[in-house]
């Protein structure tokens, strides 16, 4: 399994609902979830078809919707 996690900005419930959808365009075979409890209101995504997630392509989707985002390093 491949898994990426991200830091955003996203703060809203109903923003984190909309995003998976768009994001499951992009990846269609990945467990996608938000915390946004979480002070960096993390991005998981999870390949589970152990497809790469493309980073730019996570950052790129979020940016045109308004949201920042950015890979969490280790």
């Amino acid at each position: 399994m491949m898994i990426e996690v991200f830091v955003t900005n996203v703060a809203k419930k109903e923003n984190s609902v909309f995003l998976k959808y768009e994001l499951l365009k992009i990846f269609p075979y990945s467990e996608i979830n938000f915390d946004l409890e979480d002070c960096d209101r993390i991005l998981r995504i999870e390949s589970l078809n152990n497809i790469q997630v493309a980073p730019e392509d996570v950052i790129s989707c979020l940016g045109s919707n308004g949201f920042e985002c950015k890979i969490l390093m280790d």
